[in-house]
């Protein structure tokens, strides 16, 4: 597959981070999904959203309309998940969405996750060979230490090479070891469904 090629990761590259919501794991329903635009690990500069269903198939397609029908995605230059499951199950299929959206895919993980639990839990679900597709459309997973010895995560890539994706997630994470436009989407994800299920009540 063809990659992007960054000559340099300019300091404000413009990134979009992308993480769920609060849900009712296996339950069925929709799960809230935000994508924070970053000027590297810097500035906020916008927010977009979407639904997927929980443990449904349409993560992928619904994350690329999201990206590619925002006024942002003509200057975004990276993609980044919390992950490659979203909302339970309902996983990204990172090559798609390259394809999809134009842009490289890089999936981050802050614990190194058991494929062999994922693969298992997949067992009780429909499509499980969908799902299993998509996993291993995300390749290889790589360790990286990032702000020295203060923190390992786990990264899957699609549509760049292994060491730009390195330096983007290195010059984007300035406040702690995750990268600054995923740390606020999940901020963002999680305060806002929290506060969906407080005005029900």
């Amino acid at each position: 597959m063809d990659v992007t090629r960054f000559r340099t990761v300019k300091r404000e590259i413009r990134v979009l981070g992308i993480d769920d919501g609060v849900f009712t794991p296996q339950k069925k329903g929709k799960a809230l999904i935000i994508g924070v635009v970053y000027r590297g690990g810097l500035w906020l500069d916008g927010v977009m959203h979407t639904q997927i269903q929980v443990d449904g198939l349409d993560a992928t397609e619904k994350i690329a309309s999201m990206i590619v029908n925002s006024p942002h995605h003509p200057q975004l230059r990276v993609i980044m998940l919390n992950g490659l499951t979203f909302a339970g199950f309902n996983i990204v299929d990172i090559k798609k969405l390259y394809k999809k959206t134009g842009l490289p895919v890089i999936a981050i993980s802050r614990e190194k996750p058991n494929l062999n639990e994922i693969k298992k839990a997949l067992e009780n679900l429909p499509y499980k060979d969908k799902r299993l597709k998509a996993m291993e459309n995300a390749g290889k997973m790589i360790e990286v230490s990032v702000k020295g010895s203060e923190g390992k995560i786990y990264v899957q890539i699609a549509g760049i090479a292994e060491k730009d994706a390195l330096k983007i997630i290195r010059v984007t994470s300035t406040r702690s070891h995750i990268p600054e436009a995923l740390r606020v989407a999940h901020i963002i994800a999680s305060g806002l469904t929290h506060l969906k299920s407080n005005l029900k009540q």
